[in-house]
């Protein structure tokens, strides 16, 4: 049976955003806001997306809070541990920003952000999030599918892969030049699984604009993968015939495949991936295979030794 239900209207409107945000952060994003009303066109943390549609992609898992969501987070470019990146994110300017389609593509192009917003209606998407260290979020996205994009680049027959590169300014990013990673980060994924109709490309959560800290203004959403594959703040994506090197698989291959898809049966070399804790409990619970979406995208891996192609 489905755990998909489509609600009478939006999460993000029947969940009071006043109960999740401290006054601090509300204080925050009351500044953003202000502050945006003087740069027309400029879209700041905080601001409501409009003309966002429902979907049938909905959880019946309760919301991780936005208090959560915005201040526990994995993102180098700003600091290793999980505090940091709400922090010192407020340093990234997302205006202007471009992505840039290209490699084996018949239609290479430049997008505009705010062209990009356009480019399909914008959807909520209640996902969960799993990352590698065995922790778990469920967060109410607000993007487009990947496909979208894709299709208007009409990949060529050599397109097999697609590779994603994310912001690499060490004047807007303080970890940037650390040496725990080879600096642009890089993710890729194949071509078939860039357009699963699952893959988002997400410009915000809880009905507003993403936070800097979660990956603004525009990031990759995987839902099955681990978290580190739903690249952040993405300047460049190119389709490939060969699979890409992606940044953690050249840190730690023996760690770090190209798959990464959420598997309770193959754990991390220092740590189990049988349970995970979601944010906000105490105990843990067992870990979904595919995160729970093996009804939608196990057929993509068929035949597959998931054991190998981790």
């Amino acid at each position: 049976m489905s755990n998909w239900k489509t609600p009478a209207v939006l999460s993000s409107e029947i969940t009071p955003q006043e109960v999740y945000l401290r006054r601090r952060e509300f204080m925050r994003i009351s500044a953003w806001a202000a502050l945006g009303a003087t740069l027309p066109g400029s879209l700041f943390a905080g601001e409501k997306l409009s003309g966002v549609v429902r979907t049938p992609y909905q959880l019946s898992d309760p919301l991780t809070p936005l208090e959560d969501i915005t201040h526990y987070n994995n993102y180098y470019e700003f600091g290793t541990d999980k505090e940091s990146p709400g922090k010192t994110a407020g340093s990234l300017k997302t205006r202007p920003w471009t992505v840039a389609v290209e490699g084996e593509v018949h239609k290479p192009k430049v997008w505009d952000i705010e062209t990009l917003l356009k480019l399909a209606p914008l959807e909520e998407r209640v996902y969960r999030l799993r990352c590698v260290e065995a922790w778990s979020m469920v967060i109410p996205w607000v993007g487009f599918p990947l496909a979208e994009l894709i299709k208007r680049a009409e990949p060529t027959g050599n397109a097999k892969f697609v590779e994603f590169t994310t912001l690499n300014d060490p004047q807007q990013m303080p970890g940037v030049g650390s040496p725990v990673l080879d600096w642009p980060y890089r993710e890729g994924l194949r071509l078939d699984e860039a357009m699963h109709p699952l893959t988002l490309l997400a410009v915000g959560l809880y009905g507003e604009v993403l936070p800097n800290q979660n990956g603004a203004p525009i990031r990759l959403v995987v839902p099955w993968k681990y978290g580190f594959k739903s690249a952040k703040s993405i300047v460049r994506i190119r389709l490939l015939e060969q699979m890409p090197q992606t940044s953690w698989m050249k840190a730690g291959p023996s760690e770090y495949g190209f798959y990464s898809n959420v598997n309770p049966e193959v754990d991390h070399p220092r740590w189990s991936q049988a349970k995970e804790r979601r944010i906000g409990d105490f105990f843990k619970r067992p870990t979904l295979l595919f995160n729970g979406y093996a009804p939608q995208v196990a057929q993509l891996y068929a035949g597959m030794d998931l054991q190998k192609f981790f």
